[in-house]
């Protein structure tokens, strides 16, 4: 690791810390650390924990100034137990997350402080998400999830034209370039280790939403993210955590009304996908992940006991936040989240087993 020289002592107004988690992150870890260092809103500190990479991408990182700090961790401890690392000391009110494969434009923290002022009772807010390879579409506008057990960054692969000119309310952030209040991070228990890498921004939002805090999606707040880009879309590393996870996250966080229905439309359409892979190669890694799912049951049921029992929302208004058209999961559409009350004939009553394969 190199040091730069040149800027900065950190700035003691500091109201941010920004986390960056490095595993093998090649040249995106350095273009990460760079437009980080290059906002407008220069009041941060900004820690990377690197998760013993091989590549050599944390030995030639240049840090920019005394603002910025690394930790070397002894294995690879996951993006969920780094990110949980890299703020245990944090003394800041607001935590930000931001992948080693994202590049935010230069106004984005300038963003994310201002909306902590407009919007001082919210304790999540995310970025628009660019594709970094091409940025006249998205990548994602907020996280979505559906009440048939599977989520998506909402409007991922559409023309940026198409999303919303404005802010809107959503399920959760994505955290490849979110923020949190530190205050609600630490009394949800920051993420769940146990995830290791995938949805755990989505299972941390869904707690925070069970204990009564809201999400703004900021459509100024730009970041220009190569999803995938160092763990792979479509690997068996990505599909044994995804098809895992899903499962814990649904036993863990869905209310008791709405998990046998939710479990059972998720388990239908994990079949459809694992018969139509049973001769690719993805196969294996799927079955590997539903099957180790069902071994993990026993904590994920612990967990699912505290949480429920101290959660404040009714499972009348978790269903409100969920997409239920089976348009929206094929479409992978933007999902606004009504943050008003509905009226109960406002919710689909009914939900089809024939959905599109996922």
């Amino acid at each position: 690791m190199r040091g730069m020289g040149g800027e900065a002592s950190g700035d003691e107004r500091a109201w941010v810390r920004v986390v960056i988690v490095n595993f093998n992150g090649g040249s995106y870890i350095q273009s990460a650390v760079d437009a980080l260092a290059a906002q407008t809103e220069p009041r941060f500190e900004a820690v990377i924990v690197d998760n013993a990479s091989t590549d050599g991408s944390a030995l030639a990182l240049v840090l920019p100034d005394a603002r910025f700090r690394l930790i070397a961790a002894p294995w690879n401890l996951g993006f969920a137990a780094a990110n949980n690392l890299a703020v245990s000391d944090c003394a800041l009110p607001w935590i930000a997350t931001l992948n080693p494969d994202a590049r935010p434009e230069p106004e984005w923290l300038a963003h994310f402080e201002a909306a902590t002022r407009r919007y001082p009772d919210i304790a999540m807010f995310g970025a628009t998400l660019l594709d970094a390879a091409d940025p006249s579409l998205l990548d994602g506008f907020g996280d979505v999830y559906s009440v048939y057990g599977f989520p998506w960054r909402g409007g991922g692969g559409t023309p940026v034209a198409s999303a919303p000119t404005e802010d809107i309310a959503v399920f959760s952030p994505c955290a490849a370039a979110g923020l949190y209040r530190t205050d609600a991070f630490r009394r949800a228990g920051g993420f769940d280790e146990s995830f290791f890498c995938y949805l755990e921004d989505l299972d941390l939002g869904c707690r925070l939403r069970l204990q009564g805090e809201r999400c703004i999606q900021l459509r100024h707040a730009i970041v220009h993210h190569a999803g995938s880009a160092i763990s792979g879309r479509d690997s068996d590393f990505t599909n044994y955590h995804s098809y895992r996870n899903r499962i814990w996250f649904i036993v863990k966080n869905i209310p008791g009304p709405l998990l046998a229905r939710v479990l059972a439309l998720h388990l239908h359409h994990c079949a459809k996908q694992l018969w139509s892979a049973r001769r690719s190669p993805r196969f294996r890694p799927m079955l590997s992940g539903l099957l180790d799912s069902v071994r993990g049951l026993g904590g994920v049921l612990r967990q699912r006991r505290t949480l429920q029992r101290q959660s404040v929302l009714s499972a009348k208004d978790f269903a409100r936040l969920l997409a239920w058209d089976r348009k929206q999961w094929q479409h992978r559409s933007i999902v606004i989240i009504p943050e008003v009350a509905l009226r109960d004939s406002d919710l689909p009553p009914v939900i089809n087993l024939s959905a599109p394969r996922g």
